[in-house]
Order: C-alpha cells, then structure tokens, then sequence
C-alpha cells in the first residue's frame, strides 16, 4: 500500500481534503459574492483584549488575518508534516507510526506555520487591504462598496481613502437591518463592531 493509501496515513489524507473543499468553496463563493472567509470571520467572537486566550489567538495572528487563511495554513503544515514523518518513520523502521502518536505530533508543525507563515501575511495585507492607520480615522468618510452586496450578516469589501488619499479596504454592514448596499454604492462609515465596520448610505453624495 502506498503512502495515501495507508491507515495510518488517514487523517493527514482528511486534512489534504479538506484544503482542497475549502478552496473550491471559495472559488465558488468569489463566483456568487459569498465569501466563506468573511462568514467565518463573522462567527468569530471578541474576546477581551487583557485574556489569556486573546493573547493566544493573537500569537496565531487571528484578527490580522482572515480566520479561514489561518485554517489553510494549518492543514497545510499540519498534512505535510504528517506524511512526512509518516514517510520518515516508514524510512527508519520499515513501519508507519499509529494514528495516536503521528496526529499529536503532527499538530504542534501546523500551529508553527500558523505562526510563521501568519506573520508574513500579517505584514503584506495590512499595507494592501486594510489600515495602516488608526481603524477609528476611517469612521466618518465615504466609502464605495466594491465587492459583493453588504447586508445583515453578510459583510462586502468597500474602498476608503484615508486623510493622506490612500485606498483602503474594509469589510462593511450595513448599520440598519433592512438596508441592502450593492456594489458601487456610496456608503458612511459610522463605526466599527469587531472586525467589521457598520455603514449608512452616504447622505451627502457630493462629499465623493
């Protein structure tokens, strides 16, 4: 049996599976403006800033980078890692670790490229698609919604230009529960609720 095929291989083959269904998903959702990455980051709670698991997430870099890019990163080192221990292992004594010793040794590799890997996303997208500027001098301006429709429960890119005219990106939702923004809309930004900012239709068109 090959390297794939094994049992002992299984969980690392449901991680591979899984990499590959979430990118599908989100190439499905590009298709439709459904960003799975944006739900997922939606669902996620806030956590008080001075806690222990605050500063955990924060190690993991959730909050600075889209929660389901963090998952990939995980699967990724976490799969690579298993096969090929699992292939080192096979190497050395002419068998395959079982299950309960490979997966818990495989996990701390996909927390380290979390961590790694987070960081240097962590660096790039700020200075492309979010604020390297204070997230409270965004609240006020007129942004245009450029991805998808932002309703309720469903937040959609918006461009804003800070106070020195550089473009920013920023996921938006409307501040009232009936409203619907679609792409090109106008919108103000009011505040910021976790990692989403609330908006209103722009009442002063002419500020644009």
């Amino acid at each position: 049996m090959s390297l794939f095929t094994v049992p002992e291989t299984t969980p690392f083959g449901i991680g591979l599976a899984l990499i590959v269904g979430i990118a599908l998903l989100e190439g499905l959702g590009m298709l439709v403006s459904l960003s799975p990455s944006n739900f997922l980051d939606h669902l996620l709670p806030e956590f008080e800033a001075d806690g222990g698991l605050d500063r955990v997430l924060g190690w993991l870099h959730l909050g600075k980078v889209p929660a389901l890019v963090l998952l990939l990163l995980f699967l990724a080192g976490y799969t690579l890692f298993g096969y090929a221990l699992q292939l080192v292992a096979h190497g050395l004594v002419g068998a395959y670790l079982p299950v309960w010793l490979a997966v818990p040794l495989a996990v701390p590799a996909g927390l380290a490229t979390v961590r790694g890997l987070g960081s240097l996303i962590a660096h790039i997208v700020p200075r492309d698609e979010t604020s390297a500027v204070s997230e409270q001098t965004l609240v006020g301006r007129v942004a245009v919604i450029v991805g998808g429709a932002a309703r309720r429960g469903l937040a959609a890119q918006a461009r804003v230009k800070d106070g020195h005219g550089r473009s920013h990106y920023l996921m938006v939702e409307p501040d009232f529960d009936d409203e619907i923004f679609e792409e090109g809309a106008q919108v103000l930004i009011v505040r910021k609720s976790g990692a989403f900012y609330r908006c209103i239709a722009n009442p002063h068109p002419s500020l644009m």
